[in-house]
């Protein structure tokens, strides 16, 4: 008898979370890995519905249409976003939005940092669907998930790094990426040509950064950005 109470309060409660009808949002830019966390939300959340993009200004544009949104997983590393910048900006734009990261970056200081961002859980590529459905699961209960290795080693941010962050937020995505260009070295001219804007657009965006960032020149600019990159990635 008692075995048959514990099925059915197992089925009962498969049920009820299959039937419930959560917002997520899949931003990634690489389709074997959507499509992977698709199939885990489509087995274990059918009557769900899913947004997608392939890029940070994509992602915006969708949470920006749907604020009801009940998690994003959010690529780490896709076009418009570097480092730490698509999590922060998504933080500082939609606070009430759950933010898991998604990559294939597995470094235990990456995942601090973002947990220490404002993360709710962040989900190596390299688990499996079932781990996956774990993590998804745990942060829709409203805790957060890392990997288990992790559990007990998660460390604050440090308050001039959260001051950093907080200024990089108020960047638009074309003017981050004039700052990641600029921390290239390059031109004003080779980045307008590279974004198809006008070098006089670009200067523009320069004086904006600077302004925001409270600093007066490029290498301050680049030393500042320095401090929130986690490893030297390609502009994209």
């Amino acid at each position: 008898m008692g075995d048959t109470d514990d099925r059915l309060g197992y089925d009962m409660a498969f049920q009820s979370e299959s039937a419930s009808m959560y917002h997520f949002h899949v931003a990634d830019d690489h389709p074997l890995f959507r499509n992977a966390i698709l199939e885990v939300i489509k087995r274990h959340y059918p009557d769900s519905v899913v947004g997608q993009s392939m890029d940070l200004d994509s992602a915006i544009r969708d949470l920006e249409k749907n604020d009801e949104t009940d998690l994003l997983l959010l690529d780490l590393h896709m076009p418009g976003s570097q480092d730490l910048f698509g999590l922060i900006m998504v933080r500082e734009k939609f606070p009430s939005i759950p933010v898991a990261i998604i990559s294939a970056d597995e470094d235990a200081d990456t995942i601090n940092r973002a947990m220490g961002h404002g993360a709710c859980g962040y989900i190596p590529k390299s688990c499996s669907p079932q781990t996956i459905y774990d993590a998804i699961h745990t942060m829709l209960n409203g805790d957060r998930w890392v990997p288990d290795e992790l559990h007990n080693s998660l460390t604050p941010v440090d308050s001039e790094e959260k001051d950093l962050a907080a200024k990089i937020a108020t960047l638009t995505p074309q003017q981050y990426r004039v700052l990641c260009y600029l921390r290239e070295g390059w031109l004003n001219k080779q980045i307008g040509y590279e974004l198809g804007i006008t070098e006089a657009t670009i200067k523009a965006h320069i004086t904006a950064i600077f302004r925001k960032l409270g600093i007066t020149n490029r290498t301050q600019a680049v030393i500042m950005l320095s401090k929130m990159s986690l490893k030297d990635d390609v502009v994209s």
